[in-house]
Order: C-alpha cells, then sequence, then structure tokens
C-alpha cells in the first residue's frame, strides 16, 4: 500500500497517516525473498480518505483490479527506483494519542486504527482507559464513539 521503495515494512496504511498523507499507491509486486523488495508489475493510486476499514474496502477492489490486469495483460515487472524507506510495525501501545497536538491529528489517529484487527485508538485518564472508533472531523471538535474501560491495578 506504498509507493514502493517508499514504506517497505509493517503498517503501511498506518504510518503513511501518521506521516501526513493523505494519497498512496498499491504497489503489485513480485515475492523475493527481502520483504516488499521485488520487482513491480503495476501500480495504481488510492486515497487515504475515510476510516482504516474505509480505506481497505477500496484497496481490496483495487487489487482485485490489478490482478486480472496482470493477468490480462503479463507485464514485465520493473526493478524498484528510489530510496528505500523502511517501515516498522506498529505497537499496541503507539495507539495512545495522549500526545498529540491537534484535533487533525486526534482523528487521524483514530481514524488509521479504526479497522477489525487493530487495537483501537485510545487515551488513559485517572483509573480508565477510553477507547476510540468511528471519528469524524468537524470545524472544531472530533466526533468518536467511545468505550470506556476501568483498569484495576492487580
Amino acid at each position: 500500500m506504498t509507493d514502493l521503495p517508499y514504506g517497505r515494512g509493517g503498517s503501511p496504511l498506518q504510518n503513511l497517516i501518521v506521516q501526513g498523507h493523505t494519497e498512496t499507491v498499491v504497489s503489485a509486486i513480485q515475492c523475493v525473498k527481502e520483504l516488499d523488495a521485488g520487482p513491480v508489475y503495476l501500480k495504481k493510486p488510492l486515497s487515504l480518505l475515510g476510516s482504516a476499514e474505509e480505506i481497505y474496502i477500496r484497496a481490496n477492489k483495487l487489487i482485485e483490479e490489478m490482478i486480472v490486469e496482470i493477468l490480462r495483460e503479463q507485464p514485465q515487472p520493473s526493478v524498484q527506483v528510489g530510496e528505500v524507506i523502511n517501515f516498522q510495525r506498529r505497537k499496541p501501545e503507539q495507539g495512545d494519542w495522549s500526545n498529540v497536538e491537534s484535533l487533525e491529528q486526534v482523528f487521524d489517529h483514530i481514524r488509521m486504527l479504526d479497522a477489525e484487527g487493530y487495537p483501537p485508538a485510545f487515551v488513559k485518564v485517572g483509573a480508565f482507559r477510553l477507547e476510540f472508533k468511528r471519528a469524524s472531523l468537524r470545524t472544531n471538535c472530533v466526533h468518536a464513539d467511545v468505550k470506556i474501560i476501568e483498569e484495576r491495578n492487580e
């Protein structure tokens, strides 16, 4: 989900959003021993607007179209060109957004983790952990669903 060789490695969507990207490309590559280093068959643009779940749905549709195009056209893959930039897989504790500095960053933090299989964005308040989903950015605020969990020291 990156314009390889930029963004090799883990959590591409989340890393792109954290870095402020609003668009990317999906790169169809040949599998090789080194992660995300294979030659490229095809690249197609992808918007990063919406929740992670929405972006994944659009990406899945795009990937399906790319597979059909590759099978029909049988393009020859090209060696990746450019500086290799590696992404690190995000860890669950990075879902904490207590240090963000703007409403836009709060919104991005919530939406980039709002997909099945990802630990949600959260913030701790006293003895509670507040987990956030389904964010929308408004003029002077962020609306989101919140789940409040009491964390007990045991």
